[in-house]
């Protein structure tokens, strides 16, 4: 099993910073596609970043030039500037992974439970 556990989230004024993190365990031999995903209150769900595993990075329209995608190992970092009440939502870290032991590799995506932004004066 893998398992996704977010960190860093919080209550930022508007224009503020925060750093999440997400932390990848358990079986895993590899991670591909890593990914930020974050839902509003009374909203659907919606991607925020994405980075490969050969550093390929994606941003929604909405965070490019304040949001910074990275990686390194089993971890996952979301650095966020210029934070905007709209950015307000849980923020769900995914993977996509390749994980089991070396005779049976199964290939699966997992959430974390999500942690909160919240951006208010």
């Amino acid at each position: 099993q893998v398992h996704l556990v977010e960190s860093g989230g919080g209550l930022v004024q508007p224009g503020g910073s925060l750093r999440l993190s997400c932390a990848a365990s358990g079986r895993i031999r590899s991670i591909d596609t890593m990914a930020w995903y974050r839902q509003a209150p009374g909203k659907e769900r919606e991607l925020v970043a994405t980075i490969t595993s050969s550093y390929s990075k994606n941003y929604a329209d909405s965070v490019k030039g304040r949001f910074t995608i990275s990686r390194d190992d089993a971890n996952l970092f979301l650095q966020m500037n210029s934070l905007k009440p709209e950015d307000t939502a849980v923020y769900y870290c995914n993977a996509e992974t390749s994980y089991g032991p070396v005779e049976k590799t199964y290939r699966g995506q997992f959430w974390g439970e999500g942690t909160m932004v919240t951006v208010s004066s």
